[in-house]
């Protein structure tokens, strides 16, 4: 008994010694290509001991000397395992950069059911755009990076997903635009101002495929687009680039009109950062484009800044106010002189300069408790102020009032409720449109309930109503529900149903003016267009090894009734009486588009060599329908392809990072009449339509870049889009950049 008492001491003597002579292993996590500290990442060390990042990226644990392996994980992220040797009797630190993944499986995202959720989770389908997206690619743009995104068109401004919307001159939009969860769709032509959305302080990305009504309202009929900006961390972020580029000249020759070259400049700047309990966040672009097409140059300043408080007395309250301002000077692109030496030279009597005006002010209050009750106010005052110098008839001044409370509260961890109640005021004083006053008042609710582990059920009702020069309409009710179905490890089935609709812009109801030959007539007995989509997709992961990845495929179907288009045709002038040609809006189409979307992602580590490859392949039948015998007709739906694809291949070794991005296009099913007809076609575009019969085709357009980081924080990079220089149109008269090289310089602190 004594000696087994002394051998027991002896272990204890050992191991209290063994506990002593323990290492202290600490470092900070970053992303490896903006260098911003990353917080809430996974340190898995001695097989199963966890520690997790804090808002600056640091962690810290204490081990015993010798070799182990770390992991790191964090959703959004390549998974990385480091195997070290740690000394004893010293600090042993580390510094972790993490490379992103973009659409992971685990990606979370809140724009869906407005509460934070996996990708694998939905019930719909929904592309993520990462930031350094859009830097390597040299987008200064939000319409280039989204147009780039699998399965959307955007066709002059207007933003169309898997074919629910064609070309309708830039009034109304299908696509609902939000900065951080509030529309910024403008209150006169309802229509998206690209130029002034922010892609500074950028978190993602997020794009809803399919009717989204229930949540955001009318103008989500086709989807949405949700811009969220990044929150500051307690090490300041500070970005800046500087961007220029050169046209090169088109493929045929006698397209050159100018002398001197034309280029493109632009400067950006971004800093975050939290201090104590306060997050500020401050953003800047500037913008000269020479452009490519006489008369159509373009100045533009953007500013964006949010503050953010947490309160120092009350668990989870924080408050804010979010600004976002912008001036444009421009003259738009509407039609070309001729098909020939004018196919890039602006008919002078559609060219008017455009003096533009664009602010948002967003204040709002937040109480968040332990994740299961969750309250928001939110408003958003937004004010666009549009001046023509030359044709002051056509001034229009718009503001907008949101103001939206949403609750969140979760029962029992398997049922999620949201409740929201919303108001929309608008004001539009034009020359253009007229004047007017409108409002909107909605009401929705959703439902989620985990039955089990691996399912998910959800359901949702809207009611909204509006009222436009204290003329009301009748309440509309709008429904939608969603399953998820994990059917094993990393297979995720999903499937869903949603309504939508869409109430008429004042630029569809109002609009009268004359744009060279072009006559457009009002409209106000035009009705609100309603649809409904569904949808069944698999998700799938991958992993093998080192390979990583995920593919994704669905079939969709969308119908819609009383779809808005403007046609060609004679109709009376409200003020004279006189009839003549022009277009106006009307209700006369009725669509359906079926289709099919398959989209992947692939990631391997060949040592220090990383490679990605994704891609995907977006096929739609969209075709009218008769809705007296619901039968389909043989009329396609203009200004849309029925195939459309995407190829992307990047490589980085080191400090070296190259990639290669295709996008293919078929040619386009059917336009507007008005372009073929031999009695208007001349009138309106000179030599648009042996232009059209020869040049309606397939296109494929390449783009490659290449960066080479100096330092961690320091980065020189080099562009060429369009590298075939290929001639392609994306609506009548309107000619798509040709070949473009750029350079750009960009540093993170």
């Amino acid at each position: 008994m004594r000696y087994l008492l002394i051998i027991l001491l002896q272990i204890l003597y050992f191991s209290l010694s063994a506990q002593n002579r323990k290492s202290l292993v600490s470092g900070k996590v970053f992303d490896s290509k903006t260098g911003k500290s990353l917080t809430e990442v996974q340190v898995i060390y001695n097989t199963n001991k966890v520690k997790t990042t804090d808002s600056t990226g640091y962690f810290e644990f204490s081990c015993n000397p010798g070799k182990i392996e770390i992991t790191f994980i964090l959703f959004g992220y390549q998974t990385l395992t480091k195997s070290i040797i740690i000394q004893s009797n010293i600090r042993n630190e580390l510094s972790v950069g993490l490379k992103p993944f973009i659409n992971q499986l685990n990606e979370v995202v809140i724009s869906a059911d407005k509460t934070e959720q996996k990708v694998s989770g939905l019930s719909v389908s929904m592309s993520v755009i990462k930031p350094y997206e859009i830097t390597q690619n040299h987008i200064v743009n939000a319409e280039e990076i989204i147009k780039q995104t699998q399965g959307i068109e955007i066709i002059d401004g207007q933003a169309s997903i898997r074919g629910g919307s064609g070309f309708s001159y830039g009034a109304g939009s299908r696509v609902m635009v939000l900065i951080d969860g509030l529309p910024v769709i403008s209150a006169d032509a309802g229509n998206i101002r690209w130029q002034f959305l922010p892609i500074e302080n950028l978190a993602q990305i997020e794009i809803i495929k399919g009717a989204s009504s229930v949540l955001y309202g009318s103008s989500a009929i086709n989807g949405i687009i949700n811009f969220i900006t990044a929150e500051a961390d307690t090490i300041p972020q500070i970005e800046y680039s500087l961007t220029s580029g050169i046209y090169d000249k088109p493929k045929r020759k006698v397209m050159v009109w100018w002398n001197t070259p034309r280029s493109y400049s632009d400067a950006s700047f971004s800093f975050s950062q939290k201090i104590k309990n306060t997050e500020i966040s401050l953003g800047s672009n500037l913008l000269y484009n020479n452009g490519y097409r006489k008369l159509n140059d373009e100045k533009l300043a953007r500013l964006n800044f949010n503050i953010k408080q947490h309160s120092n007395k009350i668990k989870g309250l924080s408050y804010g106010l979010g600004f976002l301002g912008g001036y444009d000077n421009k003259t738009d692109f509407i039609l070309w002189e001729n098909s020939n030496a004018g196919a890039l030279i602006q008919n002078k009597a559609t060219a008017t300069e455009l003096n533009a005006v664009f602010i948002t002010l967003d204040p709002y209050i937040s109480l968040k408790n332990n994740d299961i009750n969750k309250q928001d106010m939110r408003i958003r005052l937004q004010v666009s102020d549009n001046r023509y110098p030359v044709k002051s008839l056509n001034n229009s001044l718009a503001i907008s009032n949101f103001a939206e409370y949403q609750l969140f509260k979760q029962f029992f961890s398997k049922l999620n409720v949201i409740f929201g109640t919303s108001y929309y005021f608008s004001k539009v004083i034009s020359g253009l449109y007229g004047n007017h006053k409108g409002d909107n008042i909605a009401a929705y609710t959703q439902l989620e309930y985990k039955l089990f582990m691996k399912l998910k059920l959800s359901a949702g009702i809207r009611l909204e109503y509006n009222v436009l020069d204290k003329i009301a309409d009748k309440i509309i009710p709008v429904f939608r529900s969603g399953i998820n179905y994990q059917i094993r490890h990393g297979t995720f089935l999903r499937a869903s149903f949603g309504q939508g609709y869409r109430y008429p812009s004042i630029a569809e109801k109002y609009a009268y003016t004359t744009l060279g030959t072009v006559k457009i007539f009002p409209n106000s007995e035009v009705k609100p267009e309603f649809g409904w989509s569904s949808e069944i997709g698999v998700k799938q992961g991958i992993k093998s090894g080192k390979l990583l990845g995920h593919f994704d495929l669905s079939f969709f179907y969308s119908e819609n009734t009383d779809m808005i288009e403007y046609v060609f045709g004679i109709y009376p002038d409200p003020y004279s009486q006189d009839f003549g040609f022009g277009f106006r809006s009307s209700n006369i189409e009725n669509s359906r588009v079926y289709g099919a979307e398959t989209e992947f992602l692939l990631n391997r580590n060949f040592g220090n060599l990383n490679i990605n490859i994704g891609g995907g392949y977006t096929y739609i039948y969209p075709v009218e329908f008769d809705k007296n015998n619901n039968v389909n007709t043989e009329t396609w739906l203009k200004y849309r392809k029925k195939h459309t694809a995407k190829f992307v291949v990047g490589a980085n070794l080191k400090k070296i990072e190259f990639g290669v991005n295709a996008f293919y296009k078929s040619k386009v099913l059917n336009i507007d009449n008005v372009f073929l007809n031999p009695l208007t076609r001349e009138a309106l575009l000179p030599g648009f339509y042996d232009y059209w019969s020869s040049n309606n085709k397939e296109t494929v357009v390449i783009d490659i870049f290449l960066s080479y980081r100096f330092k961690k924080n320091i980065k020189f990079s080099f562009a060429v889009k369009n590298i075939g220089n290929t001639e392609y149109m994306d609506r009548p008269g309107n000619i798509m950049p040709q070949r473009f090289f750029s350079f750009q310089l960009s540093r993170y602190f």
